[in-house]
C-alpha cells in the first residue's frame, strides 16, 4: 500500500527507477508491469518520458567539464555520458512502451533514423509491422536496409534480419524468394537452421537431393572449421572425416573447442581422422609452448594411443609410434608436458 500522503503512481516509481538504472537492474520493469500499470499507466509514463527528453542535460563550460575516460575520437566527459544515457532511456523506455500499448508507429518513431544504417533496427520494425498486418510496408523496411547490407564488406549474415526478410516474403506470398533466401544464408554460414527450413519446404522425394547438393557445398566450403562444424553437427560423420583426410594440414588446433568436438564425433568409425583431429591441437600446444593446455594435450595424445589399436593403414599419414617419437624429438625439453604421459 501507499503510505499516507504519497501523491506518487506505480508509474512514477517506475520512472524513477528507470532513470536510476545504472546497472541495468532494471531493464526488464517495463514488459513486466506494463499489465500492472494499464493503459493509463502507461500513457503517464509515456509522458514522462516524453517530458525527460524536452530536458537535455545542461551543457557546461569546458573548464568545468569532467573527463572520465577516453576513447578512440577522444576524451569522454561526464555531461556527454549523462546526455547519451538519458537519450538512451527514453528511447528504449518508448519503444517498451509502444509495444506495451500495440503502438507500432510509436516503436518506429523512436527508431527511424536508425533504419537504414542498422539492419537490427530494420528486422525488429519488420516484425511489428508484420504483426500488425501491414506486410507491404515490412518489406519497404527490410529493403530500406538492403543495399547497406549488400555493400558492407561483411559476408556474414545478419540472421535476425534475414529471418525477418523470409518471414515477410513468404506472408507476401514470394516463396521462391523466401526459398532463394534460406539457401543463400546456408551457403554463406552453413547454418543448419536454414538449411532445414530450405528442405522442409521441398516437394516430397527433392528433399533427399538438396540434403547432398547441401553436403556437397559444404565440402567445398574454404573455412574448413566451419564447414567440420556443419557436417559434425548435421551428422554427417564421413563427410567430416573425407575433409579431415583431403585437408588436414589446413587444420588449425588452436580451435580446440571445435575440434574436440570433431575428434569426439569421428572416434568411432573414423578412427584415422580423429587421430589426425587431435594431433592437430597436440601439435598447436606444443609448437607454441602452451603450457596451459598441455594436461588436454597429453590427454589426446593418449588418445591417439588409444585409437591407433583400430587403425589397420595409416596411409600417407605418420604411424602412431612414429609420430610420438617424432614429437619427443622435438619437445623433448618441455618435461611439464611428459610428465603427465609417464
Amino acid at each position: 500500500m501507499e503510505a499516507k500522503g504519497d501523491t506518487t503512481t506505480p508509474a512514477d516509481r517506475v520512472f524513477e527507477a528507470l532513470v536510476a538504472n545504472d546497472y541495468g537492474q532494471s531493464d526488464e520493469l517495463i514488459p513486466v508491469l506494463a499489465p500492472a500499470l494499464g493503459q493509463p499507466g502507461l500513457e503517464r509514463l509515456k509522458h514522462r518520458m516524453i517530458d525527460l527528453s524536452n530536458r537535455p542535460i545542461a551543457a557546461l563550460a569546458e573548464e568545468d567539464r569532467v573527463k572520465i575516460g577516453w576513447s578512440s575520437s577522444g576524451p569522454i566527459y561526464a555531461d556527454e555520458m549523462a546526455e547519451r544515457s538519458r537519450v538512451s532511456t527514453v528511447r528504449l523506455a518508448l519503444g517498451e512502451i509502444a509495444d506495451a500499448l500495440g503502438d507500432v508507429d510509436a516503436f518506429i518513431e523512436q527508431y527511424e533514423e536508425d533504419v537504414c544504417k542498422m539492419p537490427k533496427i530494420a528486422a525488429q520494425i519488420a516484425r511489428r509491422l508484420l504483426s500488425a498486418g501491414r506486410a507491404q510496408e515490412a518489406w519497404q523496411t527490410i529493403e530500406a536496409t538492403e543495399h547497406r547490407r549488400r555493400n558492407s564488406g561483411w559476408d556474414w549474415p545478419d540472421f535476425e534480419w534475414e529471418d525477418a526478410r523470409i518471414d515477410v516474403l513468404e506472408t507476401l506470398g514470394r516463396t521462391d524468394d523466401a526459398q532463394a533466401a534460406r539457401w543463400e544464408c546456408f551457403e554463406r554460414a552453413l547454418s543448419s537452421a536454414h538449411l532445414r527450413a530450405y528442405l522442409k519446404q521441398l516437394p516430397d522425394f527433392h528433399d533427399v537431393a538438396g540434403e547432398k547438393k547441401a553436403l556437397d557445398h559444404a565440402q567445398r566450403s574454404g573455412n574448413l572449421l566451419q564447414a567440420l562444424s556443419f557436417l559434425v553437427s548435421w551428422r554427417a560423420p564421413d563427410r567430416a572425416a573425407d575433409l579431415v583426410l583431403q585437408r588436414s594440414d589446413e587444420l588449425d588446433g588452436d580451435h580446440y573447442e571445435i575440434l574436440t568436438r570433431v575428434a569426439e564425433a569421428l572416434a568411432g568409425k573414423h578412427p584415422l581422422a580423429a587421430t589426425l583431429v587431435l594431433r592437430s591441437m597436440i601439435d598447436f600446444s606444443l609448437r607454441n609452448s602452451r603450457s596451459s593446455r598441455y594436461r588436454h594435450a597429453a590427454r589426446h595424445l593418449l588418445d591417439c594411443s588409444s585409437l591407433s589399436s583400430a587403425i589397420s593403414d595409416f596411409g600417407r599419414f605418420e604411424p602412431h609410434d612414429a609420430y610420438e617419437s617424432r614429437l619427443r624429438r622435438e619437445h623433448g625439453r618441455k618435461s611439464s608436458f611428459w610428465s603427465l604421459i609417464e
